[in-house]
């Protein structure tokens, strides 16, 4: 590619990220830093912290974070290395089964969750109908400690991605490095903690990561459970007062300085020790078989931890088929009319409609600037490339409340971007959104496309007389197919159903995006619950087909893509 080419990529990808990245954040910055006269301050910071509801919201956000991360990488290390190391029955199947809660957003499950362990729901009545208690007995298990609640929903949702992580680092240590170990004396236990766990670290921190800042600021789930006392929901609720209360600025800034504090922290810990190692065929490596009795263990864990992962699923599912299910361990009668309903209601067609447009739209942009900037990234000499990269991956790093925050405070009334103001029409404002928030999804696919094809090849087109863009879109392109589509069906299947950027943006019914219409639904009385179940189940068959293919054109390296 032309060296002047290769600057207005640059040029035209940089002022994307200004306009739609930076500018946000600097809005945000300055909402609750600059007092009314234009001078800065730090009274609007102070007064935050000495509030104890503003305070408790921070510390209940960040504990929730931890022990959401805790019990993710409880659940997925173990799965992670018994899937690379051993043999066991069905473990193929089980392998891609184990995925299944990705195909769910956190706060759709909670809705059968809630039904499961209800007052009135399943665990309840199976306790009274065993004689364990008696008759007309209610507790709600997961109201009792609302704060566990919503952890384990969102611990069950969100492990996989560590998982993908994990599985794809182990899956690159040299087994050499762990005989030589052995060889020495160093086994067992010992051996995972001094040399196995120290060269997966950079897997750890990139699922890690995604997933603590994910339950940090996840919005839906907390809703749902009415646990208002986090920062996300605290957030949500100020945002009426926008225009002039500089409070919800504040607390916006204070949770990306953490999440952004907290990324860096971990990155200087643990995402620069990368360790070289020879390929694995220098050794005996592979997953190796086990006796009888260990292999059924093996299988016995991954389907146990599946059976858990899957409640909130099954929940979901049993609310969308049933007519009604009150004080029953299963519904009482069951129907096909939810399903119909959920594709024929007023609220869920135009949802359905406005979601694949913005996603479409979405993952349109996401493509074309992800081939431009890994193209730059790793093909080019220009200078600021790096920086280029690391703007690309910040999305990852920065909550999407925040940048959907930052898109409504730049988009007010006397703004440069009040043209774009949500109130009146949010569809642009959606469809950037989606588009920076999956882009890290489709550079880091079509980068890893980019290093793993020839340069030479364009090359010896270019010295037959091909144009350098033509070469690209006839040669390189047609090469790393599999990985832009890749990408892209990841991009476009999570901005179907991002929550945080179509509950903020997404003010009238006429724009609803279909997790804007679950919640709403699922906030109305009647049926409102059973149409919002069976959105919620169309919308899980939809990203599992997703996730289906992509496991079958990445295999292993799907978690690439969760890379920061």
């Amino acid at each position: 590619m032309s060296k002047t080419f290769a600057r207005i990529v640059f040029a035209l990808t940089g002022c994307f990220f200004a306009a739609f990245f930076l500018w946000p954040i600097l809005q945000i910055m300055k909402g609750g830093f600059i007092d009314a006269d234009g001078r800065v301050t730090l009274a609007y910071l102070t007064a935050l912290l000495a509030d104890p509801v503003y305070l408790g919201g921070l510390r209940n956000s960040f504990l929730l974070a931890c022990a959401t991360t805790t019990m993710a990488l409880l659940l997925a290390m173990p799965l992670a290395f018994i899937s690379d190391r051993f043999l066991f029955p069905g473990k193929t199947l089980l392998g891609s089964l184990i995925l299944i809660p990705m195909i769910l957003p956190p706060f759709v499950g909670a809705i059968g969750i809630k039904q499961i362990f209800g007052q009135y729901g399943a665990v309840n009545s199976l306790i009274i109908s065993l004689g364990l208690r008696p008759g007309g007995w209610t507790f709600d298990w997961f109201a009792a400690n609302q704060f566990w609640g919503v952890a384990v929903i969102q611990a069950l949702s969100l492990y996989p991605i560590i998982y993908l992580n994990v599985v794809a680092a182990l899956a690159n240590v040299d087994p050499a490095m762990e005989e030589a170990a052995q060889n020495l004396g160093c086994t067992g236990f010992r051996r995972f903690w001094k040399i196995t766990l120290p060269l997966i670290n950079p897997g750890l921190f990139a699922g890690g990561t995604i997933v603590f800042i994910w339950a940090f600021t996840e919005l839906g789930t907390p809703l749902i459970f009415d646990y208002a006392q986090v920062t996300p929901v605290q957030i949500f609720y100020g945002l009426k007062d926008i225009g002039g209360n500089p409070f919800p600025y504040a607390l916006v800034a204070v949770m990306l300085a953490s999440s952004v504090a907290l990324y860096a922290i971990g990155k200087g810990l643990f995402g620069r020790a990368h360790y070289a190692m020879m390929a694995k065929a220098t050794s005996s490596g592979g997953a190796r078989a086990l006796p009888p009795g260990p292999r059924l263990l093996c299988t016995a864990f991954f389907a146990g931890v599946l059976t858990i992962a899957i409640l909130p699923h099954c929940g979901v599912i049993l609310v969308a088929f049933s007519n009604d299910w009150y004080g029953t361990i299963l519904p009482q009668s069951y129907t096909l009319g939810n399903f119909q309903m959920a594709l024929g209601h007023d609220l869920t067609v135009s949802a359905i409609a406005n979601s694949l447009k913005f996603a479409s739209i979405a993952t349109l942009i996401d493509l074309i600037l992800g081939i431009a900037i890994a193209y730059i990234v790793v093909r080019s000499q220009l200078p600021g490339r790096q920086l280029l990269d690391f703007l690309a991956m910040m999305p990852l790093a920065v909550p999407g409340l925040v940048l959907a925050f930052g898109y409504l405070a730049m988009s007010q009334e006397g703004r440069f971007f009040a043209c774009i103001n949500p109130v009146k029409d949010p569809t642009i404002l959606l469809i950037i959104a989606y588009s920076v928030c999956r882009l890290p999804y489709v550079v880091r696919s079509a980068a890893a496309g980019f290093q793993q094809t020839s340069e030479t090849l364009e090359e010896a087109a270019q010295n037959l007389g091909c144009p350098p863009v033509k070469s690209l879109c006839k040669i390189t392109l047609p090469l790393i197919a599999a990985n832009l589509i890749a990408g892209g069906l990841l991009a476009f299947a999570f901005a179907m159903l991002e929550v945080s950027d179509s509950l903020v943006l997404a003010q009238k019914q006429l724009y609803y995006p279909i997790t804007k219409a679950i919640m709403e639904l699922f906030q109305l009385l009647g049926d409102g619950q059973f149409i919002a179940s069976a959105l919620g189940v169309w919308a899980m068959a939809f990203l599992g087909v997703t996730i289906v293919g992509l496991s079958f054109l990445l295999g292993k390296k799907l978690g690439a893509l969760f890379r920061v």
